[in-house]
This record gives C-alpha cells, structure tokens and sequence, in this order.
C-alpha cells in the first residue's frame, strides 16, 4: 500500500503533470509569455513563499519559514536542460515539478518547525549553475545546515531510491592540447606525435584499479589539417577525465600533462596543455546520507530502497553544493524508458519524498 502522504500529493499530480509539460514546451520553442520564472516563481509567491529570482543567473530560490525552530534546510532542483543536452528538458523540468508539488504540499499543509530554502537551479551553464549560485552568495543570503537534491535515472525500478553515502560521482575535467611542429618529411609530424599521446593516455587509465580509483581518459577531438603539399604543422586534442577521488584527479592532472608533454617533447614537437578543473567529486556526507536513507525507508520500505548503491561515471555540479554544506544527492528509477524522459508516474514519489524529508528534518526546530 502507498504511504498516506503518496496518496495526499497523488491527488494534485496531474496539475503539476501539465505545469512540468508547459514548461518543456516553452523551453523547445523558446516562447517569450511562457517564462520559465513567471511559471515557477508565480506559483511559488501565491503559496506564500518568499522569491529570490534571477540568483546565479536565471536560478530562482524560495524560501518558507514556519515556526521557532533554527535548523535550516535546502532543497536542490535543476530547472532547465543545458544547450548542449538536447532533449533533457523533460528530465530536468521533472525535477522542478516534483519539488514544486512537494512545496505546495509543504505551504498548505506542512508539519515543521524552521527553514526551509527550495533552490530551483538553472541549468544552462551560461547562466547559472552551481558554481555560479556559491559563488554569488547562496549559502551566506540562504543559510543551510544540509542540503540535498534528487536525479532520476534511467534503467533502475521506477520509484525505486537510490543512495550511497561518500563518493558518489565522478570529478570532470577538460583538457586541450595544441601540438606545434613543423612536419616536412614526417620528421616533426604533430600527427604522429598525437597518435603516440592517445596511445600513452591509456597505460594511465589502466594503472588504476578498484571502486574508488575508477578513472576515465576519454579522447573526444583529434583534429590536424595539411597545408597545401605539407602535412600539418599543428594538430589538438580534446579530452575529458573522470575521477571518483580528489587525490586520484590531482595525480592525473600532474600525470597527463607530463605524458603529454614529454610524448610530445620525444617527438621533437612542443605540447600547449589547458587543463580545465570542471566539476569536483560528489561526496554525499555519512551522516546526512544516513537520515535521508531513513527517511527513503519510512517512505517507499525497504524493498523499493537501494541503500549503497554503486557510484556513478557521471558528474553533477552539485558537487559545489556539497562542498560547501553537508548533504546527499541520491537517485530515483525512472524505469526502462529513454535516458532523457521523465516518468511522471514518480512525480508524486518524488514530491512525497521531499515533503517527508523536510518534515522530519524541520520537526520540532
């Protein structure tokens, strides 16, 4: 049987069903009179919640205060897909729907003593962002003493939570290489010295082994153009690098860009390397981890409940969230369906979720 507070956020689904579907099809055509913050942000002020629109960019943050009680509490949501992940929106506007339909649960009938901060994060990396949202302040305008935030994720039961406390996905990194030389005779070709580089890069993927050194050196662009008779006196890479440590993505920083150059060097060819630190390592905290586990528990059973699960090759610029306060980003199954789809059926799973979440967090101050 469902748990009540299921049944009580089931009986509004659909409207927020229909909110989750407008706010994809402003953001497919761009419509000017269906803005995303008029559509969030409006209904968030009817239910008497204070609005911080346009924080970090577009990002809009909410927040309900009730009672005497001093803990403060965030919630994290994505809003928006980014340019360059066509066809995410309904995934991510998935995510705004169910902490809107938890936050109209919360404002009308909520039991809790305290404050709670509702981050509707935008995701155009132009715009906003985690990074962005720190760095303007977030947690010194909306203080939190824990912060958490939910993903769903294809290929896992539907309604089905996922959690694991400490690493929890993966750092990513961006690194772009130039090679300089002159290639008369294949003496100083650039090619042949990338093709070397792209060989290398794979003996530092293989020296690490086990779940917490898992690493990923992947070449996405290999690029070289010839002038005129000659081979090309240039040619760049583009890679991308994943770590599931810190002290494992500092010593690759070190090692690729030795590899590179001195491959390179060896080759009689010069290597340019911009190394772009991205995102940092997610690590939900124990603690919080633990409290939101139980709360998963209280909720869906143990049956519907992976409590450690695996860590995931994927990266989550919430990870700048988690550095600065304590929390937990866990999963929610989407089922078999396309990885960019949302099943609404977990819209009031999810809204469920984060009201008892909330509830529990905020009882009593």
């Amino acid at each position: 049987m469902p748990h009540p507070l299921i049944d009580s956020i089931t009986a509004h689904a659909q409207m927020f069903a229909k909110l989750r579907r407008e706010l994809q099809l402003s953001s497919e055509r761009d419509v000017v009179d269906l803005r995303t913050d008029d559509l969030v942000a409006g209904r968030l002020e009817q239910w008497g919640y204070k609005v911080d629109r346009g924080m970090g960019g577009k990002s809009i943050v909410a927040q309900l205060r009730r009672g005497k009680g001093g803990k403060r509490l965030g919630l994290r949501a994505d809003m928006g897909a980014p340019p360059l992940q066509p066809g995410a929106a309904g995934r991510q506007f998935g995510h705004t729907a169910m902490l809107l339909a938890a936050a109209h649960y919360l404002a009308r009938q909520g039991d809790f003593s305290g404050t709670l901060n509702l981050v509707f994060q935008c995701a155009d990396l132009e715009e906003g962002g985690a990074r962005r949202l720190v760095a303007d302040g977030l947690f010194d305008r909306f203080p939190c003493d824990a912060v958490f935030a939910m993903h769903s994720v294809a290929g896992q039961p539907q309604g089905r939570l996922l959690l694991r406390d400490g690493a929890a996905m993966a750092s990513h990194d961006e690194v772009s290489v130039t090679l300089h030389g002159v290639a008369q005779d294949g003496a100083t070709d650039p090619v042949v010295a990338g093709a070397a580089i792209v060989m290398g890069l794979q003996s530092i993927a293989a020296c690490h082994t086990g779940v917490q050194q898992m690493v990923a050196v992947q070449v996405s662009g290999f690029e070289a153009k010839a002038v005129r008779l000659n081979g090309p006196p240039h040619a760049s890479l583009q890679l991308g690098v994943r770590a599931l440590a810190a002290d494992v993505r500092d010593n690759l920083q070190r090692r690729i860009t030795a590899l590179i150059e001195l491959q390179a060097l060896s080759y009689g060819v010069q290597a340019t390397v911009g190394y772009r630190r991205q995102v940092p390592v997610l690590f939900n905290s124990p603690l919080e981890t633990e409290f939101a586990r139980q709360v998963a528990m209280e909720l869906l059973g143990p049956g519907q409940v992976e409590a450690q699960a695996h860590a995931f090759a994927g990266h989550d610029d919430f990870a700048f969230m988690l550095e600065q306060v304590p929390g937990s980003y866990l999963m929610l199954g989407n089922g078999d369906g396309p990885a960019q789809d949302f099943n609404e059926s977990n819209l009031p799973v999810g809204a469920a979720y984060w009201a008892m979440l909330a509830q529990c967090y905020l009882h009593g101050g």
